[in-house]
Parts: structure tokens; sequence; C-alpha cells
């Protein structure tokens, strides 16, 4: 039974579309539309023929089933059988019972009569690669006024079509894998018109299961029994993956590896995968449809091609005769044991690899032309080395080309590589485990990235398969979902700024249009945050706890992110509520609490060095982060009585090198004593700035001059600079902050501070009354007064404000120097000088801070600086200064053409622009040497130096991108002010 108030809200939605896909259904009447569910018409039924695909006839009955979940009464799927409907098609005159029509054209008599008879006209979409259309037909056959009729012009594509009406009528792809409730609705129609689906965009769509101990194995321990040689990854277990894959409209899987082999541990896996329509493969290290470990179980000898030939020769035949009945990708050629390089192997000995496996297929096929049988070589790792060295395949392989695990797409077709037969593809990658650390907790994809790399993919022709490593799936499930999006319509989100788009589209299904919006801002702001460091990789040095306020803002974002997700989930019905846990409260949460941990231990860190009481504290806060992150966890587990139990199993704190910790572990904490008093006197002060503390000395201040100094204030800068006054003893105390001019205040300017409790430390805002300041540079002192004057063994605290009053211009329009810094989000350019050819386009979102800009088309020549577009950026520059030096952040991409590496011109006024080739060139199969931090930063950063105009003037940046590709994100000018931070100053002001 629906409930009245759902069914209202529901029905406020009049159309749900698949992802940006064409709507036929719609919730209120309209002219001419078929009315598939109401509350007066009996439930429908879905007729098909019997002699159709088994994978058709199987998706009818998903759909049959979706309509109960919708509107509350299943459809009955019906087989025709030796053309004639069974008794029960045809309703009585006085009801009304729905009828929706399904087959593969050539396959479907019940399609093939439709065609003869005139009533469907299948022109644009017979013949075609998994294409279909939808349509009402009026008397499709005698008695039924009309039906809904869906098409397909191949088995994927009647499986498609069906699956769009799934959809569309309110159930998720993720229906079962992230509990997303099906949207009820108490009417349903089928709009009168025709639409055409045609072919994907790309060939081949897929995932990698891979990587996947601890938590997809412990989850797959607890709920199926073990295989023969290992976990059980079995029929029953791969068969919700290959609806999941279907529905998302992917028909591609290379199975998991580790610990498994998918044929042996159950036959039934392929046999299911054949029978639902996925195409199954073999990873980048696994040949010939045999598994990683069977190359050690079943091989006659030893995995060496130069001493072992004719066994593992026979190995491969016995995988393609395996295979031979099932819908397949081979993948071709040979690496070492276990997803290493082999010592053995050379181009020349791959090269007759490869032949014989073509010979093998040839053979167990029964052709001379296996030009028709699906293969790739995947270019992976060292496998590009080979391929450097001059080795090529037949052009009836497909070449996988494939990033660098991290996002970084490293070889793409040039321009005269387009018209192989069997075309390129890429291997990307959401998850790894390798240099220079694991990422496989919960997603840190940037969705903008992702399009970024996959858009240029696509447009330079890697167009036959996508293929990604998705670790566990659980915890990946939307950047996977807007992978598969693009990869099936890449015209449909070829816009720099679809992301966003796609994100309200994606929300909008998930939890409802009045959710869409809040939903994708959270999303949106989630990708960005956590891209900007993988989890695993932040510690406590990442973010600066004195500079920019950088922790601070870090945190600040987090807290937001956490909070509004709560906001969400508390608003959303009791069924959504798990669905919303697991794709978006779960992964803001989580974040929260680990980016927090790391930044609070580094607090604890700097205070326990700066012998502050509230130290221990902070220690024990970050202990109660860890309990947290482990109840996080717990909750996940406990989900849906306990559904999902071990899923989340990974451990993400405490790595020390690349490999993954055996348990979770907390960073260094440190402890004050409290029950003793500083040699210095029970107050401590720091700045802004430096970690050192007054009165008396440290590491970082020593000498004992009692003074500190602050970061310079200006007009253009912070509004304020701020000190902190806290407890380094055992006594409360009274403190006064004393500026030597009127016009610097304090807030507070006075304040106690316990020696125990929240009244420790207080942080004192310093700032300036300009209209009062005299103009030019001055430095005020600050005293801080101790009402015991207790200082120990040293005196009163002096805090130095340097404070530079400065002005622009009237005239002036741009950023302004402030702290002898000038810093330039990419996309506020004062001017882009953009043609009708070539233009600077903003990707929102993309990067660490705000985002990308990029040339387009990406398809575009090699750029001539200075006569070719540019990005200018207008600055005024007060410091004496004749030399400046500019540090521009780009996105971490690399050279996917060996003869055009990615660069830049930059130049400063009229100068001669300087061509900058930040991504250094390398072989195929090598990384640049930098290439660990740059990845691990999620960015390039390249530094110039350039003369300018100093002492009050107006200054121009000018960037030029050299080549289509490169990503700016942001660039920085420093004129000796520019302070440690892990993402470089904020944003200069603009006037």
């Amino acid at each position: 039974m629906l409930v009245p108030a759902l069914l209202a809200a529901a029905c406020a939605v009049q159309t749900v579309c698949a992802l940006g896909q064409d709507p036929i259904i719609t919730f209120s009447r309209q002219t001419g539309a078929l009315q598939l569910a109401g509350p007066h018409h009996e439930a429908g039924i879905i007729l098909l023929d019997g002699g159709d695909w088994p994978g058709v006839i199987r998706a009818a009955d998903d759909l049959a089933t979706d309509f109960g979940r919708v509107s509350g009464a299943n459809y009955t799927r019906t087989l025709m059988v030796n053309g004639t409907a069974p008794a029960g098609v045809v309703a009585d005159k006085s009801k009304t019972k729905p009828v929706i029509i399904a087959g593969t054209i050539g396959k479907s008599r019940l399609i093939d009569s439709l065609v003869q008879k005139g009533k469907l006209n299948v022109t644009d979409t017979e013949g075609q690669w998994e294409a279909f259309q939808t349509e009402v037909v009026r008397e499709p056959m005698a008695g039924i006024a009309s039906a809904l009729v869906i098409a397909g012009a191949d088995k994927r594509g009647s499986i498609y079509g069906l699956y769009d009406v799934s959809e569309q009528i309110g159930v998720s792809p993720w229906y079962w894998f992230a509990d997303v409730p099906a949207a009820p609705h108490a009417e349903i129609y089928a709009v009168r018109k025709r639409k055409t689906q045609g072919s994907p965009s790309v060939k081949y769509r897929g995932i990698f299961i891979n990587d996947e101990q601890p938590g997809l194995t412990n989850w797959i321990k607890e709920n199926y029994p073990d295989a023969k040689y290992g976990p059980g990854f079995n029929a029953d277990f791969y068969a919700r993956v290959y609806e999941l894959l279907l529905r998302l409209r992917a028909n591609y899987l290379w199975p998991a590896m580790w610990g498994n082999a998918f044929h042996v541990d159950d036959p039934e896996n392929s046999a299911t995968a054949d029978e639902y329509g996925v195409v199954i493969g073999t990873s980048h290290t696994e040949p010939m449809m045999r598994w990683t470990n069977e190359q050690s179980m079943f091989v006659d000898g030893d995995w060496n091609w130069d001493t072992n030939e004719a066994n593992i020769t026979e190995f491969f035949r016995e995988g393609a005769q395996r295979s031979k009945r099932f819908e397949s990708l081979y993948t071709m050629g040979m690496r070492g044991l276990g997803d290493n390089a082999s010592p053995t192997i050379t181009p020349d000995s791959l090269r007759d690899i490869i032949n014989t496996q073509q010979e093998v297929l040839g053979e167990v096929f029964g052709t001379d032309d296996v030009a028709d049988i699906p293969q790739l070589w995947c270019v992976y790792k060292e496998v590009g080395q080979y391929y450097h060295q001059g080795l090529r395949v037949p052009d009836d392989i497909t070449l996988l080309w494939a990033d660098d695990n991290w996002g970084n797409i490293q070889r793409l077709p040039l321009r005269n590589e387009t018209d192989r037969a069997a075309g390129a593809g890429v291997y990307y990658h959401f998850d790894y485990v390798g240099d220079p650390r694991d990422y496989k907790w919960i997603n840190t994809i940037s969705l903008q990235k992702t399009w970024e790399q996959m858009h240029l993919a696509y447009e330079r022709h890697a167009r036959q398969v996508w293929l990604v490593n998705i670790g566990d799936l659980k915890g990946l499930e939307h950047p996977l979902n807007h992978f598969f999006d693009i990869a099936y319509d890449m015209p449909r989100w070829s816009a720099p700024d679809s992301t966003h788009e796609w994100l309200e589209h994606w929300a909008r299904r998930e939890f409802g249009a009045a959710f869409a919006k809040d939903v994708a801002s959270i999303m949106d702001r989630y990708g960005m945050y956590a891209a900007r460091r993988k989890y695993e990789l932040i510690d406590m040095q990442t973010f600066s706890l004195i500079n920019y306020d950088e922790a601070d803002n870090v945190l600040l974002g987090w807290k937001q992110l956490a909070k509004d997700a709560q906001k969400v989930y508390s608003r959303l019905s009791e069924t959504a509520r798990p669905a919303f846990f697991e794709l978006v409260l779960h992964p803001c949460t989580a974040g929260y609490v680990v980016t927090n941990i790391h930044i609070t231990a580094a607090r604890n860190n700097l205070y326990a060095s700066q012998r502050r009481t509230s130290a221990n504290t902070l220690a024990d806060d970050v202990l109660g982060l860890f309990k947290e992150d482990h109840e996080l966890t717990q909750r996940y587990h406990r989900l849906l009585d306990g559904k999902w139990n071990h899923i989340m199993d990974q451990t993400h704190l405490g790595y020390d090198y690349w490999q993954q910790p055996m348990r979770n572990t907390l960073p260094p904490l440190a402890y004050t004593q409290l029950l003793e008093d500083s040699v210095a006197g029970p107050m401590g002060v720091s700045a802004e700035g430096s970690n050192a503390t007054v009165p008396g000395d440290d590491t970082w201040h020593d000498l004992s001059s009692n003074i500190l100094t602050l970061p310079p204030i200006d007009p253009y800068g912070p509004k304020s600079r701020w000190i902190e006054v806290f407890s380094r003893g055992t006594k409360d105390f009274t403190f006064t902050i004393t500026p030597k001019q009127p016009w610097v205040k304090a807030n507070p300017s006075s304040g106690t501070i316990t020696a125990s409790g929240k009244g420790t430390d207080k942080r004192v805002q310093l700032s300036v009354d300009w209209e009062k300041a005299p103009s030019g540079s001055t430095t005020v002192s600050i005293d801080i007064a101790l009402d015991s004057k207790d200082y120990g063994n040293f005196g009163m605290p002096t805090i130095e404000l340097p404070v530079n009053k400065t002005t622009v211009p009237a005239s002036f329009h741009g950023f302004v120097e402030s702290d002898a810094t000038v810093s330039m989000e990419a996309a506020h350019a004062t001017r882009n000088t953009s043609t009708d050819d070539t233009s600077y386009t903003v990707i929102p979102g993309y990067g660490r801070t705000l985002s990308g800009v990029t040339l387009l088309p990406v398809l575009a020549d090699t750029q001539e600086p200075p006569s070719s577009p540019r990005l200018e950026y207008d600055m005024y520059l007060f410091s004496n200064a004749s030399t400046a030096k500019a540090t521009v952040y780009l996105g971490s991409s690399l050279n996917t053409d060996p003869s055009r590496p990615l660069s830049y011109a930059i130049a400063l006024n009229d100068a001669k622009p300087k061509v900058v080739q930040f991504v250094p060139s390398t072989s195929l199969g090598s990384l640049p040497s930098n290439w660990e931090t740059t990845v691990s930063n999620g960015v390039w950063s390249n530094t110039t130096s350039h003369a300018v105009l100093g002492g009050g003037q107006k200054n121009t940046l000018k960037l030029w991108a050299v080549e289509p590709g490169v990503v700016f994100q942001k660039v920085v000018v420093d004129l000796g002010g520019v302070r440690d931070s892990y993402m470089g100053p904020p944003e200069s002001m603009v006037v």
C-alpha cells in the first residue's frame, strides 16, 4: 500500500529521466499519453517473444518487479510462443490492462511483425550497437488499443531500453547496492513520442573489481559460501554486479582477481554473465581469459615464455576454449606473475606471444580472421616500455592506454593513430594499491578531473573501451555512475560545467527534487575537499596551523559540509536515510573526522611544544575522534540489519609507507605536565605566522628577546592578525593587551585565562582603523601584561605588528598586493583573449581551491605565444622590488602526446614569454622524477622569475597554454612574502 503523503510528494515530480537522457515517462496525464499504472488500471503485462535473448526476458522480469516497487502492483511478464499471445494478454473491455511489448529486432517475432506491418519504423535503430527505441504504438495487435513498445537493435539495446523505463518510473540502478528506495507514484504514463537512443559513445564500458581485501572480501565471506580456491565470489554475487552494470548502461567486467579465479571459483560465473548480457574480460596481467591464480595453479612449469612456451600456449588454449561460448573481450600479451613485470619478456618475445595467442584464437574459433574476436592489449606500467621500444600489435587488437594509477592518462592516440580497426581505450583508476600510497578507503575522486581526462580521451578517439578500477565498488558509487554516464553519452555531458548539472540529476533521482540542489552542492564540495589530498596521504604536516588560517579553514569547510549533510539527512524519510548515509552522509562525516584527527593531532603537538595546558585536552579530543571514526564504521556495518557488515573494514589511519596499515593507528600525541609551572610563568603568547612562544625560549625563538613579529597588515589583506594568550601553569591569570598606537585595536583587549577547563586559551584579533592610521609603513608594539607580573625568569612579552597603509589609484581594476604577495585564481582573469577557434574555458570545481581553466578544443594545434590566446591578470604592486617569482599551479596531467609535452608560457608586462614545460618528458612506461610529489599534492607547480614594476605601479601577468590539456588553477606572485602552506596563499583582493 502506498502512503498518500509520499504519493503526493512523488507526483509533484512530473518526469524523471535516466540521467541526462530523453524522458518518455510522466506522472500526470497528457494528451495522447498511454497510462501504464493507476488506481483504475489492472497491473500491466510485459509481452515478449519466447525466442528472444534470455537476458532480455530476465530484464523484463526486473521491469515487472520495478513497477511493483513504484506503483504497488507488479507487472506480469508473458511470453509469446509460436507467434501466439497467451490467453489473458488482451484485457476484458470492462477493464484496462496496460501492455508493454519488448524485444530485439531480428530476434523477436513480435517486434519484427510490428515492423512488417508498418507500425514500427526501426530504420534509425536497426544494426546499431546497443541502440534502442521506445514509443507508444496504436493497435499493435488485435485487442490491444495501444502499447508501449521497446525495440532493441541487439540484446543489450533491448535490455537498456527496459532498464531505461525502470529508471524513469523511479527505480534507481542503485536500489540494491546503495539501498536507494523506489520513488512511489500513483499514476504512470508513457508520452506519445518516439525516443531513439543511438549507440553509446564508448563501445565497452566497464569496471575492474580490484584490491578487494579487506572490505569486499570480508563482506563476501560473511554472505556467500567459500569457493573452491578462495572467498565466495560466486554467480549469486556477480548476478548483482551484472544487473547493476546493465542498469548503469555498462557492459564489461574484469572480475575480482586477488585470491580468486572467476571461472574456476564458480563455473556459473561466466554462464550467468553471458545470460545477463555482460562481457567478461581479464585484467592487464591475466591474458587469454585465465586468471592470475590459475597461472600458478594450472600451468605445468614456470610462468616463463622463454622456457615454457608449449605449456603456456596450452594454458592459453584452454582459456579460449572455456570462454568460446561466452561474450568475451580477450586480454592479449603477458606480464609476470602477480601483477609484476616479467624479468624475461622483451618486445620480440611479446610479439611472439601475441602472434601465438591470435593463432590460438583462430584455431579455437575456427577462423583465419580473428578481427571479429574482441581483443585488447593493455599498455600498463612496464608494458609501455615495450611500446616505446617499437613493439606494435595488429590493428585488430584494441590499444588500452592506462593512466598513472592516479587519474592522469599517460598516452592517447595521436592524429595518425585514430584509424586503427580496433581503436583505443583507457584503463582508469578510482582505487589503487601502490606508490606513493594506497588509496582504497572511500571516495577521493574529483568528477571534474574525471570529466577533463575522459573528455580528452574521447576527443582523441580513445572510444573503444573505458574501464575503471573500482576497488570494492562500495564507497565509489557516484563517481562510477558519472563515469558510465559520460562514457554512454559524452555529447550530452560535453560541457566543461556539466558535472554540477550531472550531480543535480543524480541527486534528484536518488533523493528527490526537493533535495537535489542541496545534495549536489554537498557532493560538489566533497569532491574538491577529498581530492585535495587523499585521506591516506594526509598527516600532521599537511595543512599549516600558523599561515593563512589554512588548517582552520580546511576544517571549517569540512565541518560545514558534514553539518549540511546531516541537515538533509534529518529531513529525509526513514526509507531514504540508509541510501543517503551510504552515498552522502558517511563520506562527508568520515572525511571530516579523519581530517580533524590529523589537524587536531598536529595542533596537539604544536601546543605541547609551546607548553600549553590545552595540549592535553587536544590529545583527548584526538582520542575521541579516533573512537568516532570507529563508531562511524560500525554504524555503516549495522545499517539495515548488518547488510553491509565488513564493507568498511579498510584501514585508513597510520600509514607509514605505501601499503595499508595492518591496524588503524593514531599519529603521535604529546602531553604537558599539568602539575608544574613553566619557568617562564603561567602565561604564554603565540603569534600568527610563527610556532614560537613568549616569554621564554624555544626552537623557533631564542635569546630571550620576548618579542614576536606578526605578518604585516594592510588595507588589502586580512582584516586582522591574531595572537593567542594561553595557560602554561597551575594558576589562573588576567591579561591586558596594550597597543602603543590608538588606531590599533585588540579584541578582546583583556581577559582571564584559567589553568584548566575551557578557558585555557584565547585568540585575540588585532585590527587597524585605517582612517586614523598614518600612510606608509609603521611597526606598532603591543604589550601583553600579566596581572601578577609573573614572567618567570623573563620579562613582559611584546608583539610587533608591521602596518602598511597603502592606497590603490581609483582608476585601477585588478588584484592588489598584500604581504608582498599576489594570489590569483586562474578563473578570475582580468582579460581573456579567446578567439572563435580556441578559447579558455572554466571547469568549475576543478582542482584544490576554486576551478580550472583549460584551452578548448582539445584538438587545437600547438599555440604560439605571444600571438595566441592568453589570460591576463592586472596587479598593483607596492613592494620596492625589481624581480618577483611567479608560481603557477596546474592540473596533474601527463603528456598524452610525447611530441607535444604539456607546456605553458608566462610573461610580465611586455617581456618576452617564457615557455615552461612543466611535465618532464619521459619514455612510456616510466614517470617523471617529481611525479610522486605531484600526485600526492594533486597539482603540478612551477616557479619562474620575472622583472616587475614595483613601488606602486600596475603590472600585468600573462599566461598562455601552449598545448591543449594544460589546466591552470592558480597563480601566485611572490615579492618575498609567501609563507609555507599546502594550497598556497588565499586569493588576493580585487578592486
